[in-house]
């Protein structure tokens, strides 16, 4: 096995993996290139891992085919699947610190929020797919006295699955769950910007004792792995999570063996203010919604919609918010907003502030680097604008960082059209003390979920997903199970005769 001993920011000493997780084993690519780890906080590489080749990846999907018809696995029964599953939730809880650990470390995630609310996110989601995986049921239908039919639930098969890395853990298990609680097997493709936890978690699996084959991780980028798995034959299902132009890229590579496909792409969430609205709750919301994680949240609330007679009161208590966060290094006390995970995204976050200046949108705090330390890293200060108007490209265009776009309206009317002016249906929040006003808005939103007075304060048994431009299917909840499963007609004939 390639692993190597590692000495985080925060003085834990961990022994990670490096190679592609295949068929229980951790093992060299076929390619000589490797993957860099880099801390956005410094710049500096962490370490380097495995990187996945076409070659690679096929070896992964023969493997996990192979598991599929193993009686091992296709004949294990559903408590024992769920046996498994709770196993995995026990050691995510049981080595947190180090997985969580390497996620602040690898892509400059807040290192007590990972170990809290991720944390609990991740073990909440496998503990409720084990609570499934003997709960997946049939129909019987009554036809006339000579015949009835019935149907079973069977897995799909052969799933890939690839991850973003804004929320690595998160996402891992948002896939890995329902994929194994239906006796799916899986084939994970992290973030080629971040490579390490999925990594740690892989040996979990393994020690849970999930038999060769059933869950496996092959890091590597998006063009060479990512595709390869998007086009593979003997892949049925294909779950995705990142931006809407690779997932229209991944829908579109799906096709060549019409694989099942669940895409969770991205968004511009509108979040909207009445009035009436209890103002300085509404601006905390908006700012945990808006600015968490560096703003790196597909349904990040980055519009926000306010009554006008309520602007001035809101946007003061919503910028006194983001003068008193503090951006610092993701292991240090007291930081509330780490770097951005990637040059890449540095750059084009900057590059949207520039344009929203020169758009004319009013620059109210923020907008620039943020020097932490030494000044090395990714970091960008919390940026408000007002006086957004929906032809400027921060209200229409998703920025991903720590950037907030406020613009005005006068009636419900006028506040439901400015949200629904949008490419992207993910999300929008709605902010009022009238539950009237509340619920009719709620209903004419083109999203797939709204929030009440809150924001992105998820929950495993609620659906996740979008509309228009933000993707297909659902994560989480009931709803995603049938995105693992394939549904089977029986006809049987009591004495019906020709």
């Amino acid at each position: 096995m390639t692993e190597v001993e590692l000495t985080a920011p925060n003085g834990r000493k961990i022994t990670l993996p490096t190679g592609l997780f295949i068929n229980n084993e951790f093992v060299k690519g076929s390619s000589s290139e490797k993957l860099a780890s880099l801390d956005p906080a410094t710049e500096e590489i962490i370490c380097e891992v495995e990187s996945a080749t076409a070659d690679d990846v096929d070896k992964a999907v023969k493997a996990a085919r192979a598991a599929f018809i193993d009686p091992a696995w296709r004949d294990m029964i559903p408590e024992e699947r769920a046996r498994l599953l709770h196993k995995v939730a026990d050691l995510v809880e049981e080595h947190k610190e180090d997985l969580y650990t390497l996620q602040a470390w690898d892509v400059g995630k807040l290192y007590p929020g990972s170990l809290g609310v991720e944390s609990d996110l991740v073990v909440k989601c496998f503990r409720y797919y084990a609570g499934w995986a003997d709960k997946i049921n049939g129909t019987t239908i009554p036809i006339s006295t000579n015949k009835f039919g019935y149907t079973i639930r069977q897995p799909v098969g052969v799933c890939g699955a690839i991850s973003p890395w804004n929320f690595p853990l998160v996402n891992c298990s948002w896939k890995l769950g329902p994929a194994l609680a239906t006796g799916c097997c899986i084939i994970m493709k992290p973030s080629e910007y971040s490579p390490l936890a999925a990594l740690y978690l892989a040996k979990l699996f393994k020690e849970a004792g999930y038999p060769p084959g059933v869950v496996q991780v092959v890091n590597g980028s998006g063009q060479e792995a990512g595709n390869a798995l998007t086009t593979h034959l003997d892949v049925d299902k294909i779950a995705f999570t990142g931006s809407t132009a690779t997932g229209k890229a991944v829908i579109k590579a799906a096709t060549v063996n019409m694989k099942k496909v669940t895409v969770e792409a991205g968004g511009k969430s509108a979040f909207l203010v009445f009035d009436d609205a209890d103002l300085e709750q509404a601006a905390k919301w908006a700012f945990a919604g808006g600015m968490g994680n560096a703003g790196q949240i597909c349904s990040a609330n980055s519009r926000v919609l306010v009554q006008e007679g309520a602007q001035e009161k809101f946007v003061g208590y919503f910028t006194q918010l983001a003068k008193n966060s503090k951006v610092g290094l993701p292991f240090d006390k007291g930081t509330t907003q780490g770097p951005q995970a990637s040059k890449m995204q540095y750059d084009k976050v900057l590059q949207y502030i520039t344009d929203a200046n020169a758009e004319g949108a009013n620059l109210v705090t923020g907008g620039g680097p943020c020097k932490v330390g030494d000044g090395k890293g990714y970091f960008i200060e919390p940026t408000i604008f007002t006086g957004v108007t929906n032809k400027m490209k921060i209200f229409n265009e998703e920025i991903f960082g720590p950037v907030i776009a406020v613009s005005t309206f006068k009636t419900e009317d006028e506040a439901v059209a400015l949200a629904n002016d949008s490419a992207y249906g993910l999300a929008a929040m709605v902010f009022t003390e009238n539950m009237k006003t509340a619920v009719r808005t709620a209903m004419k939103l083109q999203t797939g979920m709204v929030w009440i007075n809150e924001s992105n304060n998820y929950d495993v048994k609620m659906p996740f997903g979008g509309v228009k431009q933000s993707g297909l299917g659902r994560e989480l909840g009931e709803s995603t199970l049938e995105a693992y499963l394939e549904e089977k007609v029986i006809h049987v004939n009591l004495g019906l005769q020709l």
